[in-house]
C-alpha cells in the first residue's frame, strides 16, 4: 500500500477515535552518492552491508516523528506531534532523552507552556545552543538548554513543512504537499518545495518542482556541496544543490521513504515505510540493514556511541540500533 494511503488511513483514525496521528515518512536517504557503475567487464560483487544490531527503545510518547541527537549537551531531542498532523492545535511537543534512551523531560518543549507555539512538529537541527523545529507552516527556534522561544519564522503557502538541515547558507526545508481532502483523506495538492531561511531569518522558496515528489527527509552531504532528499511518492533517491533548476537521482529505494542522514563510510542511511526497513544506500541500489517495528520516520545519529535513533511514528516509541564500526554517522 502506498505511504499516502497509510496516512489517510491513520489521519482518520486520529480524527475519529483520537488515536495514533499520522506524520510524513522523513526521507529515505541514500549512501554518499554516485550512480551505479556501468560495468562493461566483470566487476566483484559488493560485500553485504553490515547487520545493525538493536540496543533498546523507549516507549510512552505521542506520534514521535523526528530524533536529533546535540553532541554538545549529550542528549537527544524527539518531537512528537500529538495528533492530527496537520492541525494547529498547539500541543505538539518535543522529549529530551538522555544520551541512554531514557526520559529526562518528557515535554521539555510543550505547545501552550511558557509561550510555545507547537502544532505537529516534525524535522530538527541543531545550530550551536538553538534548535530549529519544522512545524506545518513554520519553522520555531528554541534554546537547546531551557527550551524558552527564540524565534518563529513564518512560510505563508507552505502545506506540510516536514525535514530541516543547515546548508552552506542557512537552513533549509522540505515542504512534502500534504493537505486535508474531502472526508478526511489525507491528499497531496503540493506543491512540492525546499524553503530556505537565510540571514536575519529572511525566507523564500529555494526550488518548486513536481519532481520532487512529497520531500521528505533531507541532509547536507559537506564531501558533496550538495543536498540528499528522499521523497514520500516514488522511489528514487535524489541530489541537489542550491541554485539547480532540478535535483537528480543518485538511486532507488523500496519507496515511501522518510529519513535520511550521512554515514562516515561515505554511505547513506535511509528509513522506508514501504517494507519498514533501515537501508543504506549503495552504489544507488538500497542495502536493508534493520528491520523495524513498523512505520520508521525521521532518524537521528549519535556519533559518539554510533547509534542511530529510529521514531516509530505508529508505535509511539523511539528504538535504538547500533551502527557497525565500519559505518559509523556523521553528521
Amino acid at each position: 500500500m502506498r505511504e499516502r494511503y497509510l496516512w489517510s488511513a491513520a489521519l482518520a483514525l486520529t480524527l475519529t477515535s483520537a488515536a495514533a496521528c499520522t506524520r510524513d515518512r522523513r526521507e529515505t536517504a541514500s549512501g554518499a552518492g554516485g550512480t551505479p557503475t556501468d560495468t562493461t567487464t566483470a566487476a566483484a560483487p559488493a560485500p553485504a552491508p553490515a547487520t545493525f544490531k538493536k540496543s533498546g527503545e523507549i516507549g510512552g510518547l505521542k506520534h514521535p516523528e523526528s530524533a536529533r541527537y546535540d553532541q554538545d549537551l549529550d542528549v537527544w531531542f524527539v518531537s512528537n506531534i500529538n495528533g492530527n498532523p496537520i492541525a494547529k492545535d498547539n500541543n505538539g511537543f518535543i522529549s529530551r532523552l538522555t544520551a541512554d534512551g531514557k526520559v529526562d523531560s518528557l515535554k521539555f518543549i510543550a505547545g501552550g507552556v511558557k509561550g510555545v507555539t507547537l502544532n505537529g512538529p516534525k524535522g530538527m537541527v541543531t545550530v550551536g545552543d538553538t534548535l530549529w523545529v519544522a512545524d506545518i507552516d513554520a519553522v520555531r527556534a528554541f534554546n537547546t538548554r531551557t527550551g524558552a522561544p527564540v524565534a518563529t519564522v513564518k512560510f505563508p503557502g507552505a502545506k506540510f513543512l516536514n525535514d530541516i538541515a543547515v546548508g552552506p547558507d542557512g537552513i533549509y526545508i522540505t515542504d512534502s504537499g500534504f493537505g486535508p481532502g474531502s472526508g478526511g483523506q489525507f491528499t497531496h495538492p503540493g506543491p512540492d518545495r525546499i524553503y530556505h531561511i537565510g540571514a536575519g531569518h529572511k525566507a523564500g522558496v529555494a526550488l518548486q518542482t513536481d519532481s520532487l515528489a512529497a520531500p521528505n527527509g533531507i541532509t547536507w552531504i559537506a564531501s558533496r556541496s550538495r543536498f540528499v532528499i528522499v521523497p514520500n511518492d516514488g522511489k528514487e533517491i535524489q541530489e541537489w544543490a542550491p541554485g539547480e533548476k532540478a535535483p537528480k537521482s543518485i538511486g532507488s529505494g523500496p519507496g515511501e521513504q522518510d529519513g535520511v542522514e550521512s554515514l562516515s563510510d561515505g554511505r547513506l542511511l535511509v528509513t522506508s515505510w514501504a517494507d519498514s526497513s533501515l537501508f543504506v544506500l549503495d552504489g544507488g541500489r538500497a542495502e536493508p540493514v534493520a528491520k523495524v517495528d513498523g512505520g520508521p520516520a525521521d532518524i537521528g545519529i549519535d556519533t559518539k556511541r554510533n547509534r542511530v535513533a529510529v521514531p516509530l511514528l505508529m508505535q509511539d516509541k523511539v528504538e535504538f540500533w547500533d551502527i557497525p564500526a565500519s559505518s559509523a554517522g556523521q553528521h
